[in-house]
């Protein structure tokens, strides 16, 4: 075979089991306790250290093409690595042009296949304007390639990307919500937002805590109050993305014990940071959105994330260029760029303050790093599961290694991150995608080939294939109850 990982210790439930694992042509093959009768091609002693499931980030703005003054797909993907990722699943704004029907899918896929080191997936992308100028059968071909969600904005993105307002929202729910894809939402209300926004600048706030103070906790609540009714309303599957706020974890807490098809996801820094304090520090290097909140929305989503409330994790890595756009001669904290990055500290930040700190148990740590993520994204048991015949995806922990993060020390080209300095316990020092060392922080740290990562598209269409069908029949009978009207004339 390939590939044994030798004395690899895996999660078993919530124990440890020390084995080693058997990979042979990009896949799982076996576990076994004794290796002294197999060959392979290649042996990697683990030396006792966890192995889990490949971790994934499911949310992330790489940039590339048309912004990679801020980051390339390569830089990107080597960041990933180093921090853990096996597969990540990038958002469809961010790019020249943004992902918004089958033409420009194709016109972000094909420059960056041989910048990839890791898997990856994309979202899909419907804008105000798709439902105002009635082109929401772009959603077609963008599933049959696999996108595994599609991607809505309540306030304004780029400008490629409009924003929706709440009846054009409303119509994309209604046309995805038969295809049974996840609809994600950047739930922040646009009008509570720009009025508080234009309020603080006439009293001449200009100190971090400000940006936080105008997209308000209300903001948001309100946002999920709306997306949770329309999701009722037509059966949509709808995603609160990086969730912030302890009022939202109760609405989608709420909403998910009345039956609703909600799910969400927070952020490390909405695990770790606050406004007060963070904002007031690094200013427009903590400026994001939805922005920092306060100590107990913290608490609030550590909690959740541990009970079930929230799904899982990612990071809205979205990074921007420092000298001309987070901290340029003309800027302040209303003009400067919002968005921080985040793949190389995700897993490091919940292997130390989830795991090791017991904020998460073993089995849950696993969930929101990897299954989950890979189950609601249509990716699983191929991605996001330690079984036979799912790809040999592994990131490889040492429990016990401490680290700190240092903005500087980093693979991506965004120098800068507000958990600066924080010290963990606890790092991943091997990446494995598909049986391939990519990164191997004793050893050379990215070791991996650019263009060795794959796109994995959406592995179940069937849902579409009946929609299209019964669609189809629809507009049979449509037609044949015309006809049957117009020989009765």
């Amino acid at each position: 075979m390939e590939l044994i990982l030798k004395n690899a210790s895996i999660p078993q439930g919530d124990r440890q089991v020390l084995t080693n694992i058997l990979v042979d042509e990009g896949k799982i093959v076996g576990f076994t306790n004794d290796i002294n009768f197999l060959h392979a091609d290649k042996i990697i002693d683990i030396e006792g250290k966890l192995v889990v499931p490949g971790c994934i980030d499911p949310h992330t703005h790489f940039m590339d093409p048309g912004f990679t003054h801020r980051e390339t797909f390569e830089t990107g993907h080597r960041s990933a690595a180093a921090g853990g990722l096996t597969l990540h699943i990038d958002m469809p704004c961010c790019s020249v042009p943004s992902v918004r029907d089958g033409e420009s899918f194709f016109k972000k896929l094909n420059p960056i296949k041989e910048k990839a080191y890791i898997d990856y997936c994309f979202w899909g992308g419907m804008t105000g304007e798709d439902a105002r100028e009635g082109w929401l059968d772009n959603i077609y071909p963008q599933i049959e390639q696999g996108v595994v969600a599609f991607k809505v904005y309540m306030t304004p993105s780029v400008p490629t990307f409009p924003k929706v307002s709440d009846g054009e929202m409303f119509e994309i729910f209604r046309k995805i919500a038969p295809t049974g894809l996840p609809i994600g939402v950047h739930a922040e209300n646009y009008d509570i937002c720009t009025f508080n926004t234009e309020r603080l600048k006439k009293e001449g706030r200009l100190d971090g805590p400000a940006w936080a103070e105008a997209r308000s906790s209300l903001a948001e609540k309100v946002a999920i109050e709306l997306i949770i009714s329309y999701a009722e309303a037509v059966d949509a599957r709808v995603h609160v993305v990086h969730m912030s706020t302890k009022e939202g974890v109760e609405l989608v807490r709420r909403a998910k014990e009345r039956g609703i098809k909600v799910t969400a996801e927070t952020c490390p820094h909405y695990l770790m940071l606050n406004a007060k304090d963070s904002m007031t520090e690094r200013g427009t290097f903590a400026k994001i959105a939805p922005p920092l909140r306060g100590k107990e929305d913290n608490e609030a989503h550590w909690q959740a994330l541990a009970d079930g409330t929230i799904d899982f994790v990612g990071t809205d890595h979205a990074p921007y260029e420092i000298a001309t756009e987070k901290d340029a001669p003309d800027s302040d904290i209303w003009n400067s760029f919002p968005g921080i990055p985040g793949v190389e500290t995700m897993v490091p930040i919940l292997v130390s303050e989830g795991l090791n700190k017991g904020r998460l148990s073993l089995s849950r740590f696993v969930e929101v790093t990897s299954t989950n993520a890979a189950k609601h994204y249509g990716i699983y048991p191929k991605k996001g599961a330690m079984e036979i015949g799912s790809d040999a995806d592994f990131t490889v922990i040492d429990l016990e290694r401490e680290y700190e993060i240092d903005e500087q020390q980093t693979e991506s080209m965004a120098k800068y991150n507000p958990l600066h300095g924080l010290k963990l316990k606890g790092k991943p020092v091997q990446t494995i995608v598909r049986g391939n060392l990519i990164y191997d922080e004793d050893h050379g740290g990215i070791v991996g080939e650019a263009g060795y990562g794959e796109y994995v598209p959406r592995q179940s269409i069937q849902r579409l294939e009946r929609v299209l069908k019964y669609e189809k029949y629809e507009a049979s009978v449509v037609t044949k109850k015309s006809e049957e009207a117009e020989i009765a004339k």
